[in-house]
């Protein structure tokens, strides 16, 4: 068999590369004929009848005879990672230069790195790693001078799967691709910004790393200073990894927790016993796997501000949270009031404008004349809906990776500013400076939130 690319999946007997990473593929494989060979590798005993089964799965929408040679190609080599003996064995089996995706705990994923360095590789060999990029700025710094010594940083692609979202990229379509919001996009007119990630779901059996991160490190972190870098970033003439990226960068370098007071700009909280579309749920503190004293958070918010000129004085909310009694998963721009106007009955309502991270759908609140009486003000609310991508968001990742595209990857640079803007927050929770809190499952979090 010949192949453009090899995607050698480390970690392929775990949860994420059949819950997110194969399906993901497929979408990308049903919409593209990809010229790709998939190796998956494990440490479980697995044939590759085995392997093909649980990839024939993912790639039910692929289209023959497309998906006979996938199929037929693919295949699955039991090895340790970590060792350089079966690194090398792995390596050689690609038939092209390999796109290493690490679908490991980024523990695990450090010390193949380490390996990588060790032994010859290819010529274009690209790595793919997922978030934490570190645990902290120290740690993300020297994992990233570890992966610069292994392949340049155009070759590195490490993943934020909410940049793979078609409906969070809409941030960059709905702000530059009209002259009406970008006019009014700034500290005079825009009051506050609020970028929420609130789910219904529980732990869902991952305690062994949700324990060990939290809200805080799991959303805000990462994937919520993203949605905040487009929503905040300045114009851009082009989308691409240079332009973009650097937006990005340039963005996050201008943010820090507001007022540069951590106790008072963030709170946390975890759930206790509770209920959920009629499903009891026990305290987060009892849940599997939870080792109590470790005081992890399954709810964080965190203001912080953007010291540019278009943003500085602008509260921006981040805020995430598990358990609760509905998903919320939007970014909201408030606009500040008009004054009131003598002869209207009421005053002007603060408007804005979300948009939801799920679907991409478009709401502006608009005051306006009241329809049953013309002299009273009222809200109504306005709707853009938007047709879903073609692909996962999983699937828009690995077509950058595959194509050679790293525009939607998270930059070095960028992934330590991340580090610098939430530490503050940590050291103060670390010092118990802020309060945990506690909110029943099922509620929207504590009373005063």
């Amino acid at each position: 068999m010949t192949a453009t690319a090899t995607l050698l999946i480390l970690g392929a007997d775990g949860d994420l590369t059949k819950r997110l990473l194969l399906p993901g593929l497929g979408t990308l494989l049903a919409a593209h004929d990809v010229d790709l060979e998939v190796i998956g590798s494990g440490l479980q005993d697995r044939t590759d009848v085995e392997w093909r089964e649980i990839v024939s799965d993912a790639f039910g929408e692929v289209p023959e005879p497309r998906r006979t040679r996938l199929l037929d190609s693919t295949r699955y080599l039991r090895a340790d990672a970590t060792d350089a003996d079966d690194l090398s064995r792995l390596i050689a089996r690609c038939v092209a230069v390999p796109v290493i995706y690490f679908a490991l705990p980024p523990s695990v994923a450090v010390r193949v790195c380490a390996e990588l360095e060790r032994i010859p590789t290819p010529e274009g060999m690209r790595l793919a790693l997922e978030k934490p990029f570190g645990t902290d700025i120290e740690s993300a710094r020297r994992l990233d001078e570890l992966l610069t010594r292994i392949v340049p940083e155009r070759q590195i692609y490490r993943i934020d799967h909410f940049l793979g979202r078609a409906t969070v990229l809409n941030i960059l379509g709905t702000r530059f691709a009209n002259r009406l919001i970008e006019p009014i996009w700034n500290r005079h007119v825009i009051e506050r910004v609020e970028i929420v990630y609130d789910e219904t779901l529980a732990l869902e059996g991952r305690a062994g790393y949700y324990d060990h991160a939290g809200a805080l490190v799991d959303m805000i972190q990462s994937h919520l200073l993203a949605v905040l870098a487009l929503i905040a970033m300045e114009p851009v003439d082009r989308v691409d990894e240079v332009v973009l990226r650097d937006a990005i960068a340039t963005v996050l370098r201008a943010t820090a927790v507001w007022k540069d007071d951590p106790a008072t700009a963030s709170r946390r909280a975890r759930y206790g016993a509770g209920e959920i579309e009629g499903r009891a749920l026990p305290a987060y503190v009892d849940e599997y796997g939870v080792d109590p004293s470790l005081g992890t958070e399954t709810l964080a918010q965190v203001v912080v501000g953007v010291d540019t000129d278009r943003w500085r004085g602008v509260p921006f909310l981040l805020r995430s949270g598990k358990a609760l009694g509905r998903g919320r998963k939007i970014a909201r721009a408030v606009v500040r009031a008009a004054a009131p106007i003598a002869g209207l009955e009421g005053r002007p309502h603060s408007d804005w404008i979300e948009l939801d991270l799920r679907s991409g759908e478009v709401q502006i609140g608009l005051t306006m004349n009241g329809g049953g009486d013309p002299f009273a003000l009222e809200q109504t609310t306005l709707v853009a809906q938007q047709i879903p991508g073609a692909l996962l968001p999983y699937g828009e990742v690995l077509k950058g990776i595959l194509g050679d595209d790293p525009t939607l990857s998270v930059r070095g640079d960028v992934a330590e500013e991340c580090w610098r803007i939430v530490e503050p927050v940590l050291a103060a929770w670390r010092e118990d400076r802020v309060p945990l809190e506690e909110y029943p499952a099922g509620s929207d979090g504590p009373p005063d939130w």
